[in-house]
């Protein structure tokens, strides 16, 4: 190549760059399409993703890359690593830069470390975690996690992070909702059709069978009715987006409808953070922004409101952003409820602070071997300036010439000590 495929090397996350997991790549045709054949650095044949022999490190796979037998650099995932590859194609302009909103959707939930593919109408995502069982892949949408390898280029996406996280939770969510069965979707959406899953499976779903006025009176006077008034109005003080507040709404509204698709949805239709995203279609499968939304907070409600569980009375309680407990629940058991979701919280903050500590040790570790082995250098230096002056005064010696120093000392001194 004329010119190297990486402009900004360091752009990439150390993370990949310290691992020995690195192979080239050059285009050939194959069956009459493009195609990215593995090459191994250096000796320029064939690499394997499963033959580590093949692979080298990430300077040395970069010098090839910028010689004539090579077109770029990729990364080989392995189960020695839990670094997990997103690659979405076909999602993006390259001449305007618009992205599909659903590749938009994946880039933003998994909020991790996003370049532009090699063809420039895609992007690669990587993070950490593991891989759900099942399929990898769905139309445009694949997930690697090992004997795979992944084209780098360095072309990070601005305004997503600089570091690989750890994102578990926001990868089973989209394996499950972009790449999981179809059989399993077709026959999810004729259920609904057939009016047999009109609410959630789980078995803590009651019928509620509440008028929309008594259902958002009894939500108003709960011990979180603030919090649901003021989402119901509309205010979105305290979430980082109207998203995140459009989640926090449905996850009440699954609590308090029992989990009732069509009455979360004209319900939350009466509200003041109803917009047009909402009926937009955001998704590959057809569905829509709000229709997505509703599903996730349906899904990730453990509990429901249940009027026959102790009473129903008006000091029934939700629980906050879809931890809900069913019928009346006393104060112990509210507290739990939300405590643990508190936990998991925090638990994901912790993890994401662990990995970000264990990047800053490695990198501490890295500048100290630098420093000692600077330091070693200017040390070895030093003794060979000190040996070279002592041979340099043994030479005077021989040949009879005082130096210096010495011949200032007689001058003063010689007389007297005679």
């Amino acid at each position: 190549m004329s010119e190297p495929m990486i402009d900004e090397p360091e752009a990439i996350p150390e993370t990949l760059r310290e691992r020995d997991q690195w192979v080239c790549w050059r285009e050939e045709e194959r069956d009459g399409k493009p195609t990215k054949i593995p090459v191994t650095p250096g000796a320029g044949g064939f690499a394997s993703a499963t033959e580590s022999e093949t692979w080298a490190s990430f300077e040395a796979a970069l010098d090839y890359s910028e010689t004539e037998h090579a077109d770029g650099i990729g990364f080989v995932f392995t189960d020695d690593d839990s670094i997990v590859g997103v690659d979405l194609d076909d999602c993006r302009d390259p001449e305007t830069d618009d992205v599909d909103d659903a590749a938009l959707d994946i880039i933003e939930r998994l909020d991790s470390y996003t370049e532009v593919s090699p063809s420039g109408t895609g992007y690669h995502v990587l993070i950490t975690g593991a891989l759900p069982e099942g399929r990898n892949r769905r139309g445009s949408v694949e997930l690697y996690d090992t004997a795979r390898f992944f084209t780098v280029t360095g072309d990070h996406v601005e305004r997503t992070p600089t570091r690989v996280a750890r994102r578990q939770d926001a990868l089973t969510a989209i394996h499950r909702e972009y790449v999981q069965d179809t059989e399993r979707d077709t026959a999810s959406e004729s259920e609904q059709r057939d009016g047999t899953d009109a609410r959630s499976p789980t078995t803590d779903a009651a019928d509620v069978d509440l008028e929309d006025e008594d259902l958002l009176e009894k939500a108003r006077n709960a011990s979180n009715g603030e919090k649901f008034e003021r989402l119901w109005n509309g205010n979105t003080v305290g979430y980082d987006s109207q998203s995140e507040a459009d989640m926090a709404l449905c996850c009440l509204l699954a609590f308090w409808t029992g989990g009732d698709r069509t009455q979360m949805e004209q319900l939350f239709r009466q509200s003041g953070l109803m917009r047009e995203k909402w009926d937009e279609v955001h998704y590959a499968d057809g569905s829509t922004y709000g229709k997505k939304t509703i599903e996730r907070a349906i899904a990730t409600t453990s509990e429901f409101y249940d009027p026959d569980a102790g009473g129903d009375t008006e000091d029934s309680h939700g629980q906050p952003d879809g931890v809900a407990t069913g019928g009346t629940p006393d104060e112990a058991d509210r507290s739990r409820a939300y405590l643990a979701e508190k936990n998991r919280l925090l638990s994901e903050r912790v993890d994401e602070l662990e990995a970000t500590l264990e990047q800053k040790t490695e990198r501490i570790e890295t500048l100290e071997a630098e420093i000692e082995r600077l330091t070693d250098g200017l040390a070895a230096r030093d003794q060979e300036t000190t040996q070279s002056h002592k041979e340099e005064s043994g030479t005077g010696d021989e040949t009879g010439d005082d130096p210096e120093p010495a011949s200032m000392l007689r001058r003063f001194f010689g007389g007297r000590s005679e």
